[in-house]
C-alpha cells in the first residue's frame, strides 16, 4: 500500500497509462521489484514505471530524478534509468509517478560480481564521470555529501541498535573507524555531484561485473567521500587498490577516511535493515545483510 492506501496493481497503471500517456497503454507490463520508496513494474522491453508506494517524500525524489538525470546520463559510462515521462497525480492515484529506460541486470546485493577487476574499473569510471562540480541550483542531500558530524545521532542510534541485537561484534573497533573518520578534514572542494545512495541493491551485475546503476532518488551534491564508501560494500578486498587507482583525480587521505566513515553508516543501516527488519519498510530485505557484514569486518581490522 501506498500512504493513499491505495493498491498498486497492473490494471490501475494500465489505466494512468490510458489517461496520461495512452500510446505506451498496450505494451507487455509485470512487476519488477517493490523497492523502498517505489515500485518498479516493467513496460515492454525498455521502459519502466516507478509509483511511490511506502514513503511520504517518494514524489520528491521521482521529481528531482525527472529533472536532472536525463542532463547527467549522457556522460555516465553505465547504464542508467533515465526518465521519459511525468505522471501527474489524479483522483485516480493522488502522487507523481514516472516511466523511465529499463536498466536490465540483477542487484549486486543477490548477484555480487566475480569479475573483481573488471567490476573496480567498471565502478571507478563511472564514479569519476559522475563526480564533476554542480551548479547552484543542484539540489542538496537528505543528510548525504555533507560533513559526517551531521549524522552523529545516527551513528550512535544505529550502532547501539546493532549492538543490543548482537549483530556487531566488536562496537569499540567500529567507533574508532568512525571517530578516525569525523576527525578527517571536510571537503574543501566544490560541491560535485553525487548518487548518495549507493549500495549493493542499487548496482545491476551482469557477466561478474557492474552494468548499470540505479534509483537517482538521493542525487545530491556535495563531498564524493559519501559516494567511496561504496566500493566497501561492493567490492571484494583485493579489488580496492584497482579502484583506487582507477577513480580520479586520486582521492586524497583525508578524502579516504571520511569514506570509512559513510561505509560504516552504510553497513550498519545494511546490518539492521537485512538482519533485524528495521523501521519496518517493505524495502528491508535479508539480502542486504552479508554483504554488509562483510564491509564491518574489514572496515575494523584496518582501523588505524
Amino acid at each position: 500500500m501506498t500512504s493513499t492506501e491505495i493498491e498498486i496493481t497492473a490494471e490501475l497503471i494500465r489505466d494512468l497509462l490510458r489517461d496520461q500517456h495512452p500510446d505506451l497503454v498496450d505494451r507487455p507490463l509485470k512487476l519488477g521489484a517493490r523497492g523502498w520508496d517505489n515500485q518498479l513494474w516493467r513496460l515492454g522491453d525498455d521502459l519502466a514505471v516507478r509509483l511511490p508506494w511506502a514513503t511520504q517524500s517518494a514524489d520528491a525524489l521521482l521529481h528531482k530524478e525527472h529533472t536532472w538525470l536525463p542532463a547527467l546520463a549522457p556522460r555516465l559510462p553505465l547504464p542508467v534509468p533515465v526518465p521519459q515521462r511525468l505522471g501527474e497525480p489524479s483522483e485516480r492515484f493522488p502522487r507523481l509517478w514516472i516511466v523511465t529506460t529499463w536498466v536490465p541486470g540483477s542487484p549486486a546485493d543477490r548477484v555480487p560480481v566475480t569479475r573483481a577487476t573488471e567490476a573496480a574499473e567498471s565502478l571507478a569510471v563511472f564514479l569519476t564521470a559522475l563526480h564533476h562540480p554542480a551548479p547552484a541550483e543542484a539540489p542538496a542531500g537528505r543528510g548525504r555529501g555533507g560533513p559526517l558530524t551531521d549524522c552523529a545521532e545516527y551513528f550512535a542510534k544505529w550502532l547501539s541498535s546493532a549492538a543490543e541485537l548482537g549483530l556487531v561484534p566488536d562496537p569499540a573497533a567500529v567507533r574508532a573507524v568512525w571517530e578516525d573518520a569525523v576527525a578527517a578534514p571536510e571537503w574543501a572542494g566544490p560541491a560535485l555531484w553525487l548518487h548518495g545512495d549507493l549500495h549493493p541493491a542499487n548496482i545491476l551485475t551482469a557477466d561478474g561485473t557492474f552494468c548499470g546503476v540505479i534509483d537517482f532518488g538521493d542525487l545530491c551534491t556535495g563531498d564524493p567521500a559519501c559516494d567511496l564508501a561504496a566500493p566497501w560494500l561492493l567490492l571484494p578486498e583485493e579489488a580496492m587498490d584497482h579502484f583506487h587507482g582507477t577513480y580520479q583525480p586520486t582521492a586524497d587521505a583525508a578524502t579516504l577516511l571520511r569514506a570509512r566513515g559513510w561505509a560504516v553508516l552504510r553497513a550498519l543501516v545494511g546490518i539492521l535493515i537485512g538482519d533485524a527488519g528495521v523501521h519496518g519498510r517493505p524495502g528491508g530485505k535479508p539480502t542486504w545483510g552479508p554483504p554488509a557484514h562483510d564491509a564491518l569486518r574489514r572496515l575494523i581490522t584496518t582501523v588505524r
